[in-house]
């Protein structure tokens, strides 16, 4: 990042414009490792010899190609390193959370109880019903909780999905993958959230005070009742929400 001003200055381009492709070059090299956080502005500022003035333009170029998102408070982080455009968005029946979480996930772990029924569960999943079978799954990098979905089922759709839920690969596989194949529809609503960090009850917290997206989704198999409630946090440095919508 040896960038003398004076060679800054000869060129055409505006200096923000400049400092973006360089930004944007060393991004693409994996000098700045996804979800890590770039160095400051001022530190960046005075590494690149120009104002913060410019800087800021620069990386709100880099924030619209959707390789940077800036967390008030916190700083600017890498999202991705390049766009896919044929990745398929939220707008495709399919799990959402790989649809918008931008880094690797390479575990995942898995914990379920037996819940009496509540209101809450009654108004999502809008069903006659005995019980409820809440999941955990605590999705995972390195060994680092990266992400979070907490999924509500009626207790008949156990038996209606052939489960043995002391078969933790068949109910991963159901939930992850399966459960997509079989429903013909869903629906999806994107909220914000901190409240993953809140309850007592769950055995990990992503991040001291991390905002996440949220994503609550309603998957049907059949078209009058959800079979499964899900509800994914995605910490925000991470998430990229994505639709794609044609005539």
């Amino acid at each position: 990042m040896n960038i003398k001003p004076q060679e800054l200055n000869k060129q055409k381009k505006p200096l923000s414009v400049v400092i973006y492709d360089q930004l944007y070059k060393l991004i693409m090299d994996g000098a700045f490792p996804l979800g890590s956080q770039l160095p400051t502005e001022p530190e960046l500022a005075k590494k690149f010899g120009v104002s913060r003035m410019t800087l800021r333009h620069a990386l709100a170029l880099l924030q619209e190609d959707g390789l940077v998102k800036n967390i008030h408070g916190k700083g600017n982080f890498i999202t991705k390193f390049h766009h896919n455009e044929s990745l398929d968005g939220l707008e495709k029946l399919g799990n959402p959370l790989y649809k918008c979480y931008t880094g690797e996930i390479d575990d995942i772990e898995l914990h379920f109880r037996i819940d009496l029924l509540t209101d809450y569960a009654m108004q999502v999943l809008n069903q006659p019903m005995t019980a409820v079978v809440a999941l955990e799954r605590w999705y995972k990098s390195n060994d680092k909780i990266v992400a979070f979905a907490f999924t509500m089922m009626p207790i008949e759709a156990v038996s209606q999905l052939n489960l043995d839920l002391q078969n933790e690969k068949q109910v991963l596989n159901m939930l992850e993958e399966k459960v997509y194949e079989l429903a013909n529809s869903s629906t999806i609503e994107i909220k914000r959230s901190n409240s993953v960090n809140t309850p007592s009850s769950l055995k990990y917290q992503l991040s001291d005070k991390e905002e996440c997206d949220l994503i609550l989704e309603s998957v049907y198999i059949s078209d009058k009742y959800p079979v499964v409630y899900n509800k994914y946090y995605i910490p925000i440095q991470c998430s990229q929400i994505r639709i794609k919508t044609s005539k």
